[in-house]
C-alpha cells in the first residue's frame, strides 16, 4: 500500500507557546512503558495540563474553545531534550497532523517526518500574527501548504521553510523509510528467486 502524499494539512490551530518546549515536558519518562504507542495521546503535556490530583490545570489544550485543533502552533527548538520517539508518537495520537514552530530540534524533527507530521518553521513575528488570528477567532481554517512552503489563514499567508529532504519525502509519499521496505519485499522475492544459489 502507497503511503500517503502530504502536500498540505488543514484545520484549526491550537498555540502551546513557549520556546525550548523539550520532549520530556510534551511526554513525561513515566508513560513511556507502553509496549505500543497507542493511548500515548491521553497523556500528552500531561504535567503542565494536569494538577497531581487528575484535575486539569490552565492550559490552551484544556480550554473548550481549542478542542479538536490539528494544528499546533509554538516557539523555538520545539522538541529539544532526550531523544524520544514517543514524543512524536504522543503527539499524533492527541490528534495533531502539523506543527507550525520557530524551529524544531533534529531529531524531533527527523521522528515527525517518518510518522507523516510536517514540521514548518516560520518567523516569530509570522507566527504571532498566526497565534492573533487563532486567539481572536479559534474556528480559524488553517492551511500548512507543504508544497508551496507557505500556512493560509484568515485572509492572509506566511512563508515557512521546511528542510528539502523532509519535504521532499511528504509530498512524495517516501516519508516513512520502514514502509518503504516493507512497499519492496514483493521486488526481492522476485530477484531473490532469481538467484541460484538462494533457490537451490
Amino acid at each position: 500500500m502507497a503511503l500517503a502524499k502530504i502536500t498540505q494539512v488543514s484545520g484549526r490551530g491550537v498555540p502551546v507557546l513557549g520556546n525550548d518546549i523539550d520532549t520530556d515536558r510534551i511526554i513525561p519518562a513515566r508513560f513511556m512503558k507502553c509496549v505500543s504507542f497507542d493511548g500515548l495521546g491521553e497523556f500528552v503535556f500531561f504535567d503542565v495540563r494536569k494538577n497531581a490530583d487528575g484535575s486539569p490545570k490552565e492550559h490552551p489544550l484544556n480550554e473548550a474553545r481549542y478542542q479538536g485543533a490539528s494544528i499546533l502552533i509554538s516557539g523555538a527548538n520545539f522538541g529539544c531534550g532526550s531523544s524520544r520517539e514517543h514524543a512524536p508518537q504522543a503527539i499524533q495520537k492527541y490528534g495533531f497532523r502539523a506543527i507550525i514552530a520557530e524551529n524544531y530540534a533534529e531529531i524531533f524533527f527527523g521522528n515527525s517526518t517518518t510518522l507523516g507530521i510536517p514540521c514548518v518553521s516560520a518567523s516569530r513575528e509570522d507566527i504571532q500574527k498566526l497565534v492573533a488570528a487563532v486567539q481572536s477567532n479559534p474556528q480559524t481554517e488553517i492551511v500548512v501548504d507543504v508544497a508551496a512552503k507557505e500556512v493560509r489563514f484568515a485572509g492572509q499567508k506566511i512563508p515557512v521553510t521546511i528542510r528539502d529532504s523532509a519535504r521532499d519525502a511528504l509530498i512524495n509519499g517516501r516519508w516513512d523509510a520502514i514502509g518503504e521496505l516493507l512497499e519492496g519485499i514483493p521486488v526481492v522475492k522476485t530477484f531473490t528467486a532469481k538467484l541460484p544459489y538462494l533457490s537451490a
